[in-house]
């Protein structure tokens, strides 16, 4: 860990610059409290630059111009160098926003890559298509990439929430202006130097880091700006579509926050299966998830054996130190998120809910921002902590006695990002699934996951899909070409 190098500075034109301002922020790690380096504080003027050096590389099509298949060689390199430096990726990811590096590793590096090699190969085998017009003309029907698009992603995976946005609006032909999260900004940072190493031309990816006021604002409501598409919480989702309408109506897609209940009824086929997963998707990555289950709807004949294994398996969670390799759970991203966490948890404690397990902050001594897996019982959907997103380590179980209620009260949320039901009746399931209001509704699992699918939610958990061929919709404009025919016959 002494031979890592931080190099916090911004990548526009394919070189690292710092800020027009020459302003820094301290870039501090949630596992102990350390400086880990100064990150260059990029404003207006940034966005500005990096802008102008997509539109540029976009206008002259050193990338757009290149073939699909050599596009796909360029982003397979790019995949193939993450791997590559997948330990040292690892660790600046654990180091900067708190996750066990086990799974820095094992699935935020390798997932980010896989998304980057599943978009390079799948770009040269996307076709257009001709309108079945009549004999005297020939309609043709195109995608085309959109420009620059302008990419904002947040703290809680961020390898792999870049590599969502990056993968399919490069391999489609655009140029890319990434701003990170200023909670978790080294990644976003070291994966430009790898594209640029990779071989995609200078200018084509560009990581702008800062605050959201101040970095992120700007990119939203830039004019050549020609898409803008975010992941975080729904309150800056809202303002991130007005932005779009205010300047000049480039398309928004937003991937937003969520509450997402799991349901399992009394004829539940594991439920030991049911009870691990229910325990591993809450408290995995520290609760900071915006698909979480965290709204666990239990029939009631089955509740009380339900909660007595879950809460057998909670010690299995306690905080750790992320840097150690059995470390399952590690530290929350910085001391805002950590004390949000505990507001919740005495929010839950003062409305009623009773707290069976957690609910504390622990390992002080290490200056790091650490929150035992926390339980509520008793919960109602009334309590803050059963209506809104805490995005930290706590699980709310509310019991419920019929299929119609169950429904009711998992629909009754302003969120619709994912779901889960638990039966071995196949019509109860298919009837369920039909029923909630989400994007994904997992059937005797929850959290399972492939590139081929797409990723997003109904209301307010946001618009437009991540992952899958139809993020190339959010990247790309249909074009239809009309070429009039005069028979020589």
């Amino acid at each position: 860990m002494s031979d890592l190098q931080f190099d916090g500075r911004a990548v526009i034109g394919g070189q690292r610059v710092g800020a027009v301002s020459g302003a820094t922020f301290v870039c501090l790690s949630p596992v102990d409290g350390r400086v880990l380096t100064e990150v260059a504080r990029c404003s207006g003027a940034d966005i500005d630059r990096a802008v102008v050096a997509a539109r540029s590389a976009f206008d002259d099509r050193r990338w757009c111009g290149q073939a699909p298949a050599q596009r796909k060689r360029v982003l397979i390199r790019f995949a193939e160098l993450l791997l590559k430096h997948g330990d040292e990726l690892a660790l600046i990811e654990t180091l900067d926003m708190g996750k066990p590096v086990q799974y820095a590793r094992k699935v935020d590096v390798n997932s980010a890559a896989n998304c980057i090699r599943w978009y390079g190969e799948a770009v040269d085998k996307v076709y257009g298509e001709v309108a079945p017009t009549a004999d005297t003309a020939l309609a043709l029907i195109t995608h085309e990439p959109m420009g620059v698009v302008g990419a904002i992603v947040p703290w809680n995976y961020p390898m792999i929430m870049a590599a969502w946005k990056i993968a399919p609006a490069l391999a489609a032909g655009n140029s890319v202006v990434l701003k990170p999260s200023e909670k978790s900004p080294l990644t976003a940072l070291r994966m430009a130097d790898l594209a640029l190493e990779a071989g995609i031309p200078a200018g084509v990816f560009n990581v702008v880091p800062g605050f959201g006021p101040e970095a992120g604002a700007p990119l939203a409501l830039h004019m050549d700006v020609d898409c803008i598409a975010f992941t975080g919480s729904t309150r800056v989702g809202k303002q991130i579509h007005v932005m779009a309408g205010q300047s000049n109506l480039k398309r928004a897609w937003t991937e937003l926050g969520g509450k997402s209940p799991n349901i399992v009824f009394a004829d539940c086929p594991d439920l030991d299966q049911a009870v691990k997963a229910a325990i591993h998707s809450i408290f995995f990555n520290q609760g900071q998830s915006c698909n979480a289950p965290s709204r666990l709807y239990v029939q009631a004949g089955i509740k009380e054996r339900f909660l007595e294994k879950a809460l057998a398996l909670v010690p299995g969670y306690a905080p750790a130190n992320p840097l150690l390799a059995d470390t399952v759970m590690g530290a929350l991203v910085d001391p805002a998120q950590m004390d949000t966490v505990l507001r919740y948890i005495e929010s839950g404690k003062a409305q009623g809910a009773r707290l069976v397990a957690g609910g504390e902050q622990v390992l002080r001594e290490t200056g790091g921002c650490y929150v035992q897996p926390t339980i509520f019982d008793d919960v109602n959907r009334d309590m803050a902590i059963a209506r809104e997103e805490i995005f930290g380590p706590v699980l709310s179980v509310l019991a419920f006695t019929d299929t119609a209620e169950v429904v009711r009260e998992a629909n009754a949320s302003v969120y619709g990002l994912q779901a889960a039901v638990w039966t071995r009746d196949l019509n109860k399931a298919h009837g369920v699934a039909r029923a909630l209001r989400a994007g994904t509704v997992h059937v005797n699992q929850y959290d399972e996951d492939d590139m081929t699918v797409p990723f997003g939610g109904f209301r307010q958990s946001g618009v437009g899909r991540d992952k899958s061929l139809h993020a190339f919709d959010k990247y790309t404009e249909t074009k239809t070409t009309w070429i009039r025919i005069d028979s020589p016959l």
